[in-house]
């Protein structure tokens, strides 16, 4: 594929999913060997799961929280950050809740779901950040209530702020590369079509078709990695494949 000629451009919006940490060794949620089909959502990742077992619930994101600790970020966060470096005018919208696009250097990352790295309660200045893992204080010593992770779990209502953060940024941007996402996780799964009705060009990069795929300008059927070091060869990581 040709690369992406950066001055042809002056807004870029990556919109990030599960698929662009699976090469670091996170499991996606809906794919092959995804997470959702080993837990139950109901048991594991809902207020109603929380309210009847907090304790239960919490021993589940330590696993989760211990195994994003384990890995590093991929060279597809990397390129993704060096380019929003290099240029003005570069928005992270991601769905992705482990925090690794910060990692490789990314700024200022819009995350649609929550992440897994911060806490919240009753307390005025919740959410606050929480890297220990496990979490050290599954309760607030100050309210008394049982913490939770600040991500959007199923039947939880989306959070206003960051929504309205991605539109922003998808209705002003000139081109959109979707990366890694399934297509089925609304209302994130509908923004980029926002982005297409204000004119953008929309690129997908996934292995397998989605069924927002029709929406698609431009469509590569291959893993984040090797589609990102052929659209920014300057920003590749230097040294042989897969270092």
């Amino acid at each position: 594929m040709e690369p992406l000629a950066l001055d042809d451009h002056e807004r870029i919006v990556f919109f990030t999913g599960a698929g662009l940490s699976a090469a670091s060794g996170v499991p996606t949620y809906r794919g092959r060997g995804g997470i959702w089909h080993q837990y139950d959502y109901g048991t594991y990742a809902c207020q109603r799961a929380f309210d009847a077992d907090p304790a239960k619930v919490w021993d589940f994101h330590d696993i989760r929280r211990g195994a994003v600790a384990a890995v590093e970020p991929n060279e597809a966060h990397r390129i993704i950050a060096r380019v929003q470096a290099a240029r003005a005018g570069v928005s992270i919208v991601t769905q992705n809740i482990d925090g690794l696009q910060q990692r490789a250097g990314g700024v200022d990352v819009i995350e649609l779901h929550g992440s897994l790295w911060r806490v919240r309660c009753d307390c005025p200045d919740s959410p606050q950040e929480d890297r220990t893992c496990p979490v050290e204080a599954r309760r607030c010593a100050r309210c008394g209530a049982w913490r939770r992770p600040d991500i959007v779990w199923f039947e939880d209502p989306m959070p206003v702020a960051p929504i309205e953060r991605a539109m922003d940024a998808l209705l002003d941007c000139d081109v959109l590369l979707s990366i890694g996402t399934s297509g089925v996780v609304y209302p994130a799964a509908q923004m980029p079509q926002a982005a297409k009705a204000a004119g953008a060009r929309l690129l997908e990069i996934n292995p397998e078709a989605t069924p927002v795929s029709g929406w698609y300008d431009t469509r590569l059927r291959c893993e984040a990695v090797e589609a990102l070091r052929d659209l920014f060869p300057d920003f590749a990581d230097a040294g042989p494949a897969g270092s």
